[in-house]
């Protein structure tokens, strides 16, 4: 692919081995790289992804008073604890950084991980997030002070002069901590909690990255890339299911390792072209797996069932290692591998001088992608009731995405996006997520059958109801919106939405009325909703929405069964999800994407990732164009292919794409073994009854009086 020259042919540099595996070339840059090079980092600049030397400095000089601030708390402590003079004056804590920041790769306004090692006298429930919070507080440097003890790693955040810090305490088995102390060194985790271990490992993992990359400037830059460019398209965001800091960091050292002396521009095209062909969940590691006699659990799916369901295992190199990925679905999994598709078929261009590096980092369409999504509305009495319940329910919308996977078995996919938005035009404190939806590909279905997740949302809803913090104003709300009613406020200054289709510009009054049908095409089901939870975010105009109504009014409104005897009504926009809400799904043509041609280094590639060398290793179709059914539904549902009914949509989607090889195997025999595992189903949730499923062909339904809250029914049938 234009790089033929090795930096060094001596049998000691071509030996030098980064990793588990040999690298798949050692093959150095030629002048077209360098010059590609040269052009990323320059489009890098351009982008705003450097701070400048007056915010670097800033950052340290606060990281140095943070430093001095919990040094006197530490002496204070021990002061009043009885202690000797001499102890006082030994009494020590350390700062120590992680994530961005520690690997070098922070922009301008990001925040600074850190972490306070203490002596075991100091302890994290009392003394930090009491005592040292309480005199944070009466700092005035020290604004937005937000303690979050519960979570799973227990953090401390804050504005420090206006730099956002994330403060985490690790109290370690000795009574005076020494100011050189060396945090890799395994002796920092005897005796402490698995809390105290997962504090300490995010300065233990983000070190031994940097040890374990041949070159780290060249590491720098090829992360700060991929990072730029997983935020663009969406797929950043470790609550959500996507990946995090630390797992594009893993990734990106690992191609790191395989190609040695690459540069960045090598490194960025490298990433695509491998992690496009990985056999998931065959895991990425950058060292060997190692147990330790202090006997803390350890990734390791020979052992653990619950390793097994892992879809994308990313091992941290620090011990213990665990897979940092697991939050990981499959639909998540299925979004990144046509991300890396996308981004392996552009950085072919961009060596093919075709084209250039803007390309790679086009924003991705998500509102363009689907025809119908799921809106997540999230409301509260201020801002600040705002900003707690709001985490609390991102937490949870990972735990959706699995539901419906696991009640559906995999039959309806979800995509949900990062992105928050909020409607500035709103009376109360608000923002919204959407989700993506699209039925499983390559999936044949019977003639009627239903899949009914009422029960999945009112579950979701539960348990989102159980946050212990909950508040007076703290709402929920959970609709189904097509593409064409996304509201607008989602959409930058100046989007033209794509123009609706020529069949839905003829069609104008062929709405869901009896008069539409034909007789010689079976009637839609409809559902009518003898419970239905009224949203106050549905469009203005509809009969639930008018404008002489409150935001407060429409928070207050209960059910009223008599208003819900439904009538066709194209004013309705959008509802909220009704017990007997109905999604239909048929199949229609789809399209399979392309395979690129196998590189030179394809069969390196394959052997370094463990995979057989075949055409389907590592491959995922592209996702259908959804046709719109032309028939009796008429043209504003048209546009959307989905022929609505009342509460009924479809999705028209291909029968018979082919599933990618799901066979696994360890690469290059680590853990100590050759032999693969099987991954489990479903992730995290154990294999319970489908909640509310409805199979029609089977004589199957459902009694309204048993589940009865607001959720979404979905029906796939197929059409003649």
């Amino acid at each position: 692919m234009g790089s033929s020259d090795s930096l060094s042919s001596s049998p000691s540099e071509t030996a030098t081995q980064f990793g588990v595996t040999k690298p798949i070339s050692i093959a150095g840059p030629n002048e077209a790289d360098l010059q590609r090079s040269l052009e990323l980092e320059r489009f890098l600049v351009d982008s705003g992804l450097y701070e400048s030397k007056e915010e670097a400095i800033k950052r340290e000089e606060v990281l140095g008073q943070i430093d001095q601030i919990v040094k006197a708390w530490v002496k204070q402590l021990t002061r009043q604890r009885g202690y000797i003079d001499q102890m006082v004056e030994d009494a020590n804590a350390v700062i120590f950084t992680f994530g961005s920041y520690r690997l070098g790769v922070h922009g301008p306004g990001a925040d600074i991980d850190t972490l306070c090692v203490g002596p075991s006298y100091i302890n994290r429930e009392e003394d930090f997030f009491i005592i040292l919070h309480r005199m944070l507080a009466d700092m005035e440097e020290v604004t937005e002070l937000q303690p979050v003890p519960d979570a799973h790693v227990p953090v401390m955040k804050f504005k420090f002069h206006g730099i956002s810090i994330d403060l985490l305490y690790a109290s370690i088995s000795l009574l005076v901590v020494p100011e050189d102390l060396d945090i890799s060194h395994g002796s920092v985790l005897y005796d402490v909690d698995e809390q105290t271990v997962r504090s300490l490992n995010g300065c233990r993992v983000a070190d031994q990255i940097l040890r374990l990359v041949p070159n780290v400037e060249h590491f720098h830059t090829t992360l700060r890339c991929l990072k730029f460019w997983a935020k663009r398209r969406g797929v950043y965001s470790n609550v959500t299911g996507f990946l995090g800091g630390v797992n594009w960091a893993l990734l990106v050292a690992r191609i790191c390792q395989l190609y040695p002396n690459a540069v960045p521009s090598m490194l960025v095209s490298r990433f695509f072209r491998v992690y496009t062909q990985w056999r998931w969940p065959n895991p990425v590691m950058l060292c060997s797996i190692e147990e330790d006699e202090l006997g803390f659990p350890i990734w390791d799916p020979r052992k653990h069932p619950r390793d097994r369901t892992h879809h994308m295992p990313i091992i941290t190199p620090a011990y213990p290692c665990m897979n940092s990925s697991y939050n990981v679905s499959t639909s998540t999994l299925r979004v990144m591998m046509e991300q890396f598709q996308n981004g392996n078929k552009i950085c072919e261009e961009i060596e093919l001088n075709k084209a250039q590096w803007s390309a790679l980092f086009e924003p991705y369409h998500f509102f363009e992608t689907y025809k119908n999504y799921l809106q997540v509305d999230i409301v509260a009495a201020d801002a600040d009731d705002l900003l707690t319940w709001k985490g609390w329910v991102e937490s949870r919308l990972r735990q959706l995405t699995l539901k419906i996977e696991r009640d559906t078995f995999g039959m309806l996919q979800c995509h949900p996006y990062p992105s928050e938005y909020v409607d500035s035009s709103k009376q109360c404190s608000h923002c919204a997520f959407f989700m993506g939806l699209q039925r499983k590909e390559g999936v044949r279905i019977q003639e009627g059958q239903q899949f009914d997740i009422r029960g999945t949302v009112d579950e979701f809803r539960h348990s989102v109801s159980m946050y212990m913090c909950w508040k007076p104003g703290m709402e929920i709300y959970v609709s189904h919106v097509r593409r064409k009613q996304i509201p607008s406020y989602v959409f930058p200054v100046g989007y033209k939405r794509p123009r609706p289709s020529r069949f839905s510009t003829q069609q104008p009054e062929k709405a869901c009325g009896e008069d539409n049908l034909k007789k010689d095409k079976p009637e839609k089901r409809t559902s009518i909703s003898p419970n239905r939870e009224k949203s106050p975010f549905l469009p203005a105009g509809n009969k639930e929405n008018e404008a002489d109504v409150s935001v407060e009014q429409r928070f207050k409104r209960k059910k009223d069964a008599d208003e819900d005897t439904l009538k066709p009504d194209r004013s309705e926009k959008r509802a909220s999800i009704s017990p007997n809400k109905q999604i239909s799904l048929s199949p229609s043509e789809a399209s399979s994407s392309s395979r690129s041609d196998m590189c030179q280094e394809s069969k390196m590639e394959n052997l370094a990732m463990g995979n057989s060398v075949t055409s389907e290793a590592g491959s995922l179709e592209r996702r259908p164009e959804l046709k719109p059914e032309m028939g009796s539904f008429g043209a504003e549902n048209s546009e959307s292919g989905l022929g609505i009914g009342i509460g009924t949509l479809d999705f028209a989607c291909e029968s018979d794409v082919r599933e990618g090889n799901a066979d696994v195997v360890f690469e290059n025999g680590s853990l100590n073994g050759s032999e693969g595992f099987q991954p489990a189903f479903p992730e995290e949730l154990e294999p319970t009854v489908a909640i509310g499923m409805v199979l029609k062909a089977h004589g199957g339904g459902v009694n309204s009086e048993t589940v009865q809250k607001p959720v979404i029914r979905l029906s796939l049938t197929t059409t003649a």
